[in-house]
């Protein structure tokens, strides 16, 4: 029985969705193909009627998590907002518990670096938040200090999701927050 191109264009977005919460909730590594496709409803084999590999599936995925994190910020965080106002909203215990649904890049980046499959859609990602971030800051080091506030914020929401102590958590999102929003709140030399 063959299938419209709706029906497979719809398909290819109801995996595309999937592979995207499960990349972020639970690493490439530990997404596999075949339970990824069950959960669908689907087979195994029928993956491959829409992506080539899981790399490639891993790829668009990421590429489909950054634009609904894009469409989300714009709709959040307009073009006026303060850079507090990211800080404010990246680090909070909501988004630490619900990585299916948040910023790609502590859980997806982490895992292509260490196996050494760096991403093209990462440094769209990070080129985008870092010229996002040096817009809203003041001074000559903008540029500079967009890099530290982004990893600062990407490494602390990493580390608050990585340890089991819930005050430990909350004190690692607290205070990466407060230092954070007093440096860029700091007066520009």
């Amino acid at each position: 029985m063959r299938y419209s191109e709706d029906h497979k264009a719809k398909t290819h977005q109801l995996i595309l969705e999937e592979a995207s919460r499960r990349f972020r909730r639970d690493g490439v590594g530990a997404t596999g193909l075949q339970p990824l496709m069950k959960a669908l409803g689907l087979t195994h084999g029928g993956f491959y009627a829409h992506f080539k590999s899981k790399d490639e599936l891993v790829e668009k995925a990421l590429q489909h998590a950054t634009s609904n994190l894009r469409a989300s910020l714009a709709m959040h965080l307009g073009p006026d907002a303060p850079a507090s106002a990211l800080i404010d909203t990246y680090l909070t215990p909501e988004h630490r518990s619900n990585p299916d649904r948040g910023c790609p890049l502590p859980t997806m980046s982490a895992e292509l670096g260490q196996r050494g499959q760096a991403s093209a859609t990462t440094d769209q990602v990070v080129n985008d938040r870092l010229a996002n971030l040096a817009d809203k800051l003041d001074g000559d080091d903008a540029e500079d200090k967009s890099v530290l506030v982004l990893s600062a914020l990407v490494g602390a929401l990493l580390l608050s999701r990585s340890v089991s102590d819930e005050a430990l958590s909350d004190h690692l999102l607290n205070s990466a927050r407060e230092q954070l929003n007093k440096l860029v709140e700091a007066p520009a030399d």
